[in-house]
């Protein structure tokens, strides 16, 4: 025992107190409701720890295990991480020096694969480099800055002629690269972050001085490959390939709210050659799709179509704009372009092409096969009057060419305006065609299939009652009406 003379003794006086106030104590509980009371409190405790080892049992024998982190393969090497540069992902660290070592050392090696890993990495633009893969992890999120003055500015695009916005310099993308070759970026859908906001905010108010970046933006380069990523809340348009070849765009979901985001594109691929776009979903403030070649008479000079674009399997939402458009800026030409699967739901339009006087150029040989519409305003729309330039030194002279578009296997309900044809007589749309067509409506007017400067055909069964402008052909390709002038007008502008 202890050496009990450090403690000292308690008096007698104090032990007799104690005892006395305890038999007080239990003189005034009855002792039944004492034993009672103990029992209930002790039966109460029992019963919720019973319960709890129950829950916690079953929890374990049936609650899913927590997902391990999915590893990152090695697409190419060697393989480096962001955070092996000093990275920080916690959405306040400013890493854009770390994407710049790293990616200056992938060059330096002559090719590799930068892993960015779980987080959130907040960065000013930077460039890629040839022959590199960036993957995105699954919750890696590469944050752009939304403070203009780290965004560097650029030279206009020769083929718009100075900022789409704004007279000269423009502002960069994010993440962009120019001469490249061999450039992949993918992931386990990670996503790339323009924080648009402040830029939409700034520009409905007029307080940007330069035309807004993409969020993606790739020129003059081949063999791209964008995949199993998420793109969101672009400043401008979000994904530009400009003046590319060979381009893959597949599995990659593109957002942006559906309004108060101006210019939001989905996907741009201008004066682009041998591109496919496929299983992507798109909802944006813009066009889900708008192939482009330039403006006016600067696109005119610089003379880079869009050429052998597939698009399909897609579905995209555009309470602004068009599903997949073509055009306005279309003055290098668009041709061999094909779409299909597409799905375009609750948006204003599905297909438009879109073009004035002035733009000069071309639109041809285009198909659209099995599109479906699901509540939609306006279903097919061509337009010849979309008078918008770069300055005035445009010709108004030089007038687009659009001809051999061609539409088979059209679905849908909730369409108001199946399809409108706004040709003109100096701009007229010929040999358009349309097979196998049936649209559930909304507007009860009696003309809801439009045309105005039309030449064209329709194959089979078509519901609506197509214009007048074009032949009517049955299932073998037997004429059964010749149209009576492909120069009427019925053309409906509200909606």
């Amino acid at each position: 025992m202890g050496d009990t003379s450090r403690f000292p003794p308690r008096s007698s006086s104090f032990r007799i107190r104690s005892d006395h106030r305890l038999r007080l104590l239990e003189s005034a509980i009855p002792s039944s409701l004492h034993r009672r009371t103990v029992l209930a409190l002790s039966w109460a405790v029992g019963f919720f720890l019973i319960i709890a080892w129950q829950r916690a049992s079953v929890d374990r024998l049936w609650a899913p295990p927590l997902p391990r982190p999915i590893p990152i393969p090695r697409l190419r090497s060697p393989v480096f991480n962001l955070t092996d540069f000093g990275a920080v992902g916690d959405g306040v660290t400013l890493n854009t020096k770390a994407f710049e070592r790293a990616i200056s050392e992938i060059r330096r090696r002559g090719g590799g694969q930068l892993n960015v890993e779980p987080g959130r990495w907040l960065t000013a633009p930077f460039n890629l480099t040839s022959h590199i893969t960036l993957f995105l992890s699954l919750n890696a999120v590469i944050l752009g800055i939304d403070n203009e003055n780290y965004w560097p500015l650029m030279p206009p695009l020769p083929s718009y002629g100075y900022g789409r916005e704004r007279a000269g310099p423009r502002y960069g993308s994010l993440i962009h690269g120019q001469n490249l070759r061999d450039v992949v970026i993918t992931g386990h859908n990670g996503t790339i972050d323009g924080q648009g906001q402040a830029w939409w905010t700034k520009f409905q108010k007029g307080q940007l001085n330069y035309t807004r970046g993409p969020l993606v933006q790739l020129m003059w380069s081949r063999d791209i490959q964008i995949s199993d990523v998420t793109l969101r809340d672009s400043p401008f348009w979000t994904l530009h390939p400009y003046d590319c070849q060979n381009v893959t765009i597949k599995n990659v979901t593109i957002l942006a709210p559906l309004s108060g985001a101006p210019n939001t594109d989905g996907i741009d691929p201008d004066s682009c050659q041998n591109m496919l776009i496929e299983n992507c979903y798109i909802s944006v403030g813009d066009d889900g799709i708008a192939i482009k070649s330039g403006w006016d008479q600067y696109g005119i000079a610089y003379a880079r179509p869009s050429i052998n674009i597939l698009i399909r399997n897609v579905i995209v939402r555009s309470m602004i704009s068009a599903g997949v458009s073509i055009g306005s800026e279309m003055s290098g030409g668009v041709a061999n372009v094909t779409v299909e699967n597409l799905l375009v739901w609750n948006s204003k339009r599905g297909i438009r092409i879109k073009t004035s006087a002035g733009r000069g150029g071309y639109v041809q040989q285009i198909t659209y096969r099995n599109l479906t519409l699901e509540n939609v305003r306006v279903g097919i729309v061509m337009k010849t009057d979309y008078n918008e330039h770069p300055d005035q030194g445009y010709n108004p002279n030089a007038l687009p060419l659009i001809k051999d578009i061609h539409f088979d296997g059209i679905r849908g309900h909730g369409v108001r305006i199946p399809v409108r044809i706004y040709g003109s007589q100096e701009i007229p749309v010929t040999n358009v065609s349309f097979r196998n067509m049936l649209v559930g409506i909304t507007y009860k007017k009696k003309r809801i299939f439009q045309c105005t400067y039309v030449q064209g055909r329709v194959i089979g069964k078509i519901f609506p009652t197509p214009c007048d402008n074009l032949d009517v052909y049955d299932e073998e390709g037997q004429l059964i009406r010749q149209s009576t002038s492909q120069n009427s007008t019925d053309i409906d502008y509200d909606s």
